[in-house]
C-alpha cells in the first residue's frame, strides 16, 4: 500500500477474536502500525511511545490501531502489561501484513525468513493514506507522528 490508496476493509482480529473491519472507523483518521511481535525491545518502545502520546494523537483526531501476526491471548497480556489504550489487531495468517505490503523477506544473523517490516499507515477519515513511515523511529514513534502531522 502506498500513499492515496484506500486501505482494505479487513483489519485483524480483537481482543474478543472478533473481525474488525476499517469501515467500524468511518469518517475516523487513522494511524495503523504493523510491528513484528509483542514483548521485544523495539515494539515494545513503539508501543509504550504511542501510549505516552495517545492523547495527544486522539486530540489531533486519530485512532491508533497496532497490528502483529501474535496471538489475541498475546496482545491482551502486552496491552494489559504495558496498560496500552488502543486496539491490538491479531493478524495470525498475515492477510493484513500481506495486504499492505508488509509481510516480507527479511534477514538476520544470516539467515532469511518472512516476517512483518515495522511500518505506519497514516489515513484520512475516507481511509486513503496519506503518510507512510518505514523509517520507525520506535522510542518516538509519538512524537515522529505528531511532527508529521502537524505540518
Amino acid at each position: 500500500m502506498e500513499t492515496g490508496n484506500i486501505i482494505p476493509d479487513f483489519l485483524g482480529y480483537n481482543a474478543e477474536g472478533n473481525k474488525v473491519s476499517a469501515s467500524e472507523f468511518s469518517g475516523k483518521p487513522l494511524i495503523i502500525y504493523f510491528y513484528p511481535k509483542d514483548n521485544t525491545p523495539g515494539c515494545t518502545a513503539e508501543a509504550c511511545s504511542l501510549r505516552d502520546g495517545y492523547t495527544e494523537l486522539q486530540q489531533m483526531g486519530y485512532t491508533v490501531i497496532g497490528i502483529s501476526k501474535d496471538s489475541v491471548a498475546s496482545h491482551i497480556k502486552f496491552a494489559n502489561k504495558y496498560s496500552l489504550p488502543f486496539l491490538l489487531l491479531s493478524d495470525p495468517e498475515t492477510e493484513v501484513n500481506q495486504a499492505f505490503g508488509v509481510w516480507q523477506k527479511k534477514k538476520m544473523a544470516g539467515r532469511e525468513y518472512m516476517g512483518t517490516v515495522r511500518t505506519t499507515f497514516v489515513t484520512d477519515a475516507d481511509h486513503r493514506i496519506t503518510h507512510v513511515i518505514t523509517k520507525v523511529d520506535t522510542k518516538n514513534s509519538a512524537a515522529q507522528l505528531v511532527s508529521l502531522l502537524s505540518k
